[in-house]
């Protein structure tokens, strides 16, 4: 069949040696790879020293770009949300910041970039339709066992709260604990349960909760930090807060009657702050008339006292004078308001005296 190939003149691929694509209509020619591979061994002869064909110096120009390549292996970029771990030798070196950076290339030295802004949540005390991965009354399930805390004054609370958490140093969170989940699951549960335990039932149902989350987040961080775990806790968020389930109906109505209790407290409270400054504004009042009533009398008579020790003093020296005087201003007093009807002594006999019916 070869023979024939030569004979025509054709190559085995149906198109002539020297000829296009189209010689022979039979489609185009392949690419010849010797011929490839030579010219790309020329061109790095024209690299090495003296031009030389020799199998050592191409050897030692493939090693010399592996090597360039290796060593550009080292380079690795760490993301804004990452911090990188360098491992040597699977051993833990230390830890670099966002950025590009490098390390001794693979298989002497190894990267990891663990998330550290990603903010975490372990729920404690319920398990949300996306835990359990089926649905439940309000797509929530409770976990007694978790909840169910016994309080200062000796009751029960079932309490259900979420812990957030990021990494605070990558190195302590991949080498220093092993289960980090289950950890920080661990310190929640530890410091909610001190905390419950030494305050009472009222505050952690209505106003107190703000304080336990701030106690609870104080307590697990310190947990955390003895272990060296590299996490940081964000923030402790109270879910729920409420008496047991068998007994939740009495305590809604105590606590009905509660705040009743404080309702009429607060009325009276009010009502006293209205009466009790009004009566004694009138007391003052009061008082202050009765005051200057006494100092209007006692002013007065020190007056009259005087105005008498006066006349009395004057009546002393001049006796007639004095009566005549006092005489004629009371008369003046007397006669001041009346009609009057005057007749001279002198006019005789002649005149009637008569009583004026008017």
């Amino acid at each position: 069949m070869s023979d024939d190939f030569q004979q025509r003149g054709d190559s085995p691929w149906g198109s002539p040696p020297g000829g296009g694509g189209n010689g022979s209509g039979r489609g185009p020619t392949p690419p010849d790879i010797d011929k490839i591979i030579k010219d790309i061994q020329d061109k790095i002869k024209k690299f090495l020293p003296g031009g030389s064909s020799s199998g050592g110096k191409q050897a030692i120009l493939i090693l010399i770009v592996l090597g360039f390549v290796w060593l550009a292996s080292g380079l690795y970029r760490v993301l804004p949300d990452e911090q990188g771990v360098v491992l040597r030798f699977g051993k833990f070196i230390k830890t670099t910041q966002p950025g590009l950076n490098y390390h001794i290339p693979f298989p002497v030295e190894s990267v990891l970039t663990p998330k550290v802004t990603k903010v975490n949540r372990i729920d404690i005390g319920f398990r949300s339709e996306r835990d359990t991965g089926f649905s439940s009354q309000g797509g929530v399930a409770d976990v007694p066992q978790e909840s169910l805390m016994l309080t200062g004054d000796e009751n029960i609370v079932n309490i259900d709260f979420s812990v957030f958490w990021v990494i605070k140093d990558a190195g302590n969170f991949l080498f220093k604990i092993q289960d980090p989940e289950g950890t920080v699951k661990a310190a929640a549960e530890t410091a909610m349960r001190e905390v419950i335990a030494r305050s009472n039932i009222q505050p952690i149902l209505t106003e107190g909760r703000s304080v336990i989350e701030t106690d609870t987040q104080e307590i697990i961080q310190k947990i955390l930090d003895e272990y060296t775990s590299g996490i940081q806790i964000t923030q402790v968020q109270t879910q729920k807060a409420d008496p047991p389930d068998q007994v939740i109906d009495a305590f809604r109505d105590v606590q009905a009657a509660r705040a009743d209790m404080e309702r009429s407290k607060n009325e009276a409270e009010a009502y006293a702050n209205d009466v009790i400054p009004r009566a004694r504004g009138e007391a003052a009042k009061i008082l202050q008339a009765a005051e200057a009533y006494e100092k209007e009398v006692v002013a007065k008579a020190e007056g009259e006292a005087s105005r008498f020790l006066s006349i009395f003093n004057e009546y002393k020296n001049a006796k007639a004078v004095t009566k005549e005087r006092m005489y004629l201003e009371t008369m003046e007093k007397v006669l001041a308001d009346i009609d009057k009807v005057l007749i001279d002594k002198n006019a005789g006999s002649g005149v009637v005296p008569y009583l004026p019916l008017t």
